[in-house]
């Protein structure tokens, strides 16, 4: 289900365009601050959806895609 990490980076994108224009205009510390740690969130969040989209680590629990297995009990 790799449209989930694409949507995810999409997203992740759109609030970076909305972002960018208020990172200069941080002049106390604490605004220095809470913008530091939002571009390192933000990239962690482009960094673990690119390791999905390469392939590089399994996708979370709930986009994994279950093999239906035929089931036989043998008596």
């Amino acid at each position: 289900m790799r449209h989930y990490a694409i949507l995810r980076l999409l997203l992740a994108s759109f609030f970076l365009y909305f972002a960018w224009p208020m990172i200069p205009q941080a002049t106390t510390p604490v605004a220095a601050t809470f913008w530091g740690v939002w571009i390192l969130f933000f990239l962690l969040v482009v960094g673990a959806n690119l390791a999905t989209l390469l392939q590089m680590t399994r996708p979370p629990v709930m986009e994994q895609e279950r093999k239906r297995r035929r089931q036989t009990y043998i008596h």
